[in-house]
């Protein structure tokens, strides 16, 4: 029946379908009613590019985007093209965009999605004050549910029998579950794109709430995860909380959760760099033109030779550590005065959630303890800290490209991209220092400086061991690094899971 709905909005029954929150383009809404399209870039837009191609044989039909409207403009267009995006702004990819409600959206995104389900797995509570689940919460996770609910139905409607449905993120948990229930015919998968609490911590949620999100993923086939780490840390949640049989798949290595006869294999793919693409973007004229004003910035030390670069390049993102790693870098000059007035702490932090109170607060808190250490230590010809809070890929790539150290030090992180493509465009090598609790430790804590995201003593000690690496040594490590970023780029990262599927 579904097929049938399909066909009669004048679409073929889709064979892949990917559902994410985020699509891959944006609208806005001028004052004259005019609608302008903005693409986005990034691993699902490539990823779907190549499933689009592998699934119908290059010619572009067949495959399916299925993603919510995210403001004004973006509904504005849902109801105008009456959901079906036009192809022309889209790049010829298939775009189904829902209209979710506005109050909807605002309390499944921000009020559960990324107020709670991010916080637990990234492990973000302080815990005597937060958080406290009331009658708030329980509109919240309502209106969760029926965003939920209404991706499923899109995905029951678009799909031709015995379709592959991939399913992104914390903000899609309870599709595969519900999905399922519609269509049991169809090949369900879900990635989490985030790192995956232990049972103790998870165990925060309200019960119903956390088995509900562990049910729903268990809805899909396959359940895959950017690490090892959390793929075992879902498991472990789903034994100790739902009672689910856990057990290893021999031949594969994988992880099979078996919850009241459906068994669920866990897999394991960790997204790297896009190498091809940030070679090419990395060398376009306005790269050069942000590297000679970089440089500028940089300066030249007493000795007049070009100071060092200490480059870190995030959003302002909680989990991403920004104020402890200006602390390490004002122990850094305590420890190591002879570093003062010869290195330069560029650090882009790019606004991030700026509708929620606690980020505007970790923004200006960033900006805060950069302009401390300016006073301190600053001198007339030398700013220690140059902090940027204007998004700018260009200007990021060029950071890429000058950095000596890279400062990579989030509390938790899925993965984290920035470790995984300084060392594929960087000019002469670069020394990482890099979290053990970034997802891309697995590959890459070998050749980086491995640090406690806590301890600022001990990341000092790593930014100073970087900066005074044998270049030979940083050149060798950089190539490695580069090597494991770039192992399973965007387009196979899809594909492959389509593949398990």
């Amino acid at each position: 029946m579904a097929a049938d709905r399909s066909a009669q909005q004048g679409n073929a029954p889709a064979r892949v379908l990917v559902a994410s929150n985020r699509g891959p383009v944006s609208y806005s809404k001028a004052e004259d009613g005019s609608l302008s399209v903005k693409r986005g870039g990034g691993g699902l837009v490539s990823g779907l590019s190549a499933i689009s191609a592998e699934s119908t044989g290059g010619d572009g039909g067949g495959a399916v985007w299925v993603c919510a409207a995210l403001g004004d403009g973006d509904r504005e267009a849902a109801r105008r093209f009456a959901g079906r995006l036009d192809p022309a702004d889209t790049g010829g990819q298939s775009v189904r965009m829902l209209e979710i409600p506005a109050g909807d959206f605002a309390d499944a995104y921000n009020g559960v999605a990324n107020s709670v389900l991010w916080f637990v797995n990234h492990l973000l509570y302080q815990t005597p004050l937060e958080p406290s689940f009331d009658t708030e919460f329980e509109r919240q996770w309502a209106a969760y549910e029926r965003y939920n609910g209404a991706f499923a139905d899109a995905l029951a409607a678009e799909a031709a029998e015995n379709a592959a449905v991939m399913v992104q993120d914390y903000h899609l948990t309870l599709v595969p579950g519900l999905l399922r229930r519609l269509r049991p015919d169809l090949r369900i998968g879900h990635f989490s794109h985030t790192p995956w609490a232990p049972p103790d911590y998870y165990r925060m949620l309200p019960d119903a709430v956390g088995g509900e999100v562990l049910r729903g993923i268990l809805g899909a086939d396959r359940a895959a995860f950017l690490t090892r780490r959390w793929a075992a840390a879902f498991a472990d949640c789903c034994e100790r909380l739902l009672g689910a049989d856990v057990r290893t798949d021999e031949p594969t290595g994988e992880l099979l959760v078996t919850l009241e006869g459906r068994t669920t294999r866990l897999g394991v793919h960790g997204l790297g760099a896009d190498a091809g693409f940030l070679r090419e973007r990395a060398n376009r004229e306005d790269v050069y033109d942000r590297i000679a004003a970089l440089r500028e910035e940089i300066g030249s030390g007493p000795d007049g030779k070009p100071r060092r670069a200490l480059v870190r390049v995030d959003r302002t993102e909680l989990s991403k550590n920004i104020v402890r790693g200006l602390h390490a870098y004002r122990r850094l000059l305590d420890d190591h005065p002879e570093w003062r007035e010869r290195v330069v702490h560029l650090a882009l932090a790019y606004p991030s959630r700026q509708d929620l109170a606690v980020y505007r607060d970790y923004m200006d808190e960033v900006s805060r303890v950069a302009d401390e250490i300016n006073s301190a230590y600053g001198t007339d010809g030398w700013t220690p800290v140059v902090l940027f809070l204007k998004d700018d890929f260009a200007r990021s790539l060029a950071a890429y490209r000058l950095a000596d150290v890279a400062l990579v030090n989030p509390i938790r992180d899925g993965m984290n991209l920035v470790a995984k493509e300084v060392p594929v465009v960087s000019d002469e090598g670069c020394a990482l220092v890099l979290s053990r609790e970034a997802g891309a430790y697995e590959e890459m804590g070998g050749d980086a400086l491995v640090v406690n995201p806590y301890d600022i003593a001990d990341t000092a000690r790593a930014l100073h061991e970087g900066l005074t690496m044998d270049p030979a040594e940083r050149t060798e490590r950089t190539r490695r690094l580069a090597s494991a970023a770039t192992a399973l780029p965007p387009d196979r990262w899809f594909l492959d899971q389509l593949h398990a599927l």
